[in-house]
């Protein structure tokens, strides 16, 4: 890592995937072992909202898109000061973007050829997109045109889904049946949808997705700026704290929905995101809090190697191998035990890569 890279930005970007590499299950499993209100309601913040509400592991793949965006103009820049040309800036984006495709094509089932059974609206999917169109904005555009597009896009998709009548339905229906989003999922997306009738990887969503990276990409400006880490933190605060009320009241009229990303939603969770940007930033950059953020940001380093990588390689299997013996002295621990023991083999894993220098990006 470069001695100028903003870390607490790495580390937030481990702290969103380490809910999808096995804390999500330890909280999951804590009413086995304690159950009372306090566990039962962490295990609940583990699970997605049905259609509409706000759950923490809501959170997670809007915080990575903001992280994706916020570490765009960053990045950008530090090509252009190291003299790559824009036709070497422009073959790094594609094949970032058609990386993404693959990988997320290869996870879904790809290799299999049953089109009919396909799922081609991947997660790494939807990060190729908005890192490409983020990414060419950040090119050719300032900061106001950026931030003009993100709230047309909102504005857009609030009176699209309002007004738009659907077959059969009529307009303004926001049910998982009645939706705009829904009647165009299931007439432009070929294969499989992620959810029977409509898809979180959605068309219509797609662009609220968007619009979450520029959030990102916005922040990023904000953090690269020559003002003083207090205006930065302050700053942060701010806009997470209006971001978050203007989402919340956005959504008494409008659902905030992470099924299928609607404005409000993108405007609440990014005032989260901001909001623990900020306390990630004033602990680990302006303080130097760095010690306790390593464990994130070995993650943070590596995180779509462990995304995709988890799929494949059997971390519980290895857990339960290794103890499996000693958990069963355990009595009721022994779940949480092997749940742990799976996500501490998850780290390792990524510690050997950060040890070795190995970052995968794809």
């Amino acid at each position: 890592m470069s001695d100028n890279r903003i870390v607490s930005v790495d580390a937030l970007r481990g702290f969103a995937v380490l809910s999808i590499m096995g804390l999500d299950f330890v909280f999951r499993t804590l009413p086995k072992v304690w159950d009372n209100v306090v566990t039962r309601e962490l295990a609940l913040q583990m699970e997605h909202s049905t259609w509409e509400g706000f759950t923490l592991f809501d959170l997670i793949f809007p915080l990575f898109l903001f992280v994706v965006g916020l570490v765009i103009p960053l990045a950008l820049q530090r090509r252009i000061e190291r003299g790559d040309t824009q036709q070497a800036i422009y073959i790094h984006i594609i094949k970032r973007t058609g990386g993404l495709f693959l990988v997320g094509w290869i996870i879904y089932g790809l290799l299999r050829f049953d089109w009919p059974e396909m799922r081609w609206s991947s997660v790494l999917g939807r990060i190729g997109i908005c890192y490409f169109f983020a990414s060419i904005l950040v090119l050719h555009t300032n900061w106001r045109t950026q931030a003009m597009i993100t709230a047309a896009i909102l504005l857009l998709y609030w009176l699209a889904m309002i007004l738009i009548p659907v077959p059969g339905y009529g307009a303004g229906v926001l049910t998982p049946e009645g939706a705009l989003s829904t009647y165009l999922d299931q007439n432009l997306i070929p294969g499989k949808l992620g959810l029977g009738i409509y898809d979180r990887q959605g068309v219509m969503s797609t662009f609220t997705s968007l619009a979450t990276t520029l959030l990102g990409v916005l922040t990023g400006y904000w953090l690269k700026s020559s003002r003083s880490d207090k205006h930065k933190v302050l700053g942060l605060l701010a806009a997470g704290i209006i971001s978050l009320l203007a989402g919340w009241l956005w959504g008494r009229f409008f659902l905030i929905s992470r099924n299928i990303w609607t404005s409000s939603f993108v405007l609440y969770a990014n005032g989260w995101s901001l909001l623990l940007m900020a306390l990630f930033y004033w602990l680990i950059d302006v303080r130097g809090f760095k010690r306790w953020s390593f464990f994130l940001v070995v993650i943070g380093l590596n995180a779509l190697t462990i995304w995709f990588g988890q799929r494949f390689i059997p971390f519980p299997e290895i857990s339960d191998y290794f103890l499996s013996g000693a958990a069963r002295f355990t009595g009721k621990y022994e779940p949480l035990l092997l749940v742990c023991g799976s996500l501490t083999i998850k780290w390792l894993f990524l510690w050997f890569l950060y040890r070795h220098r190995i970052f995968f990006k794809f």
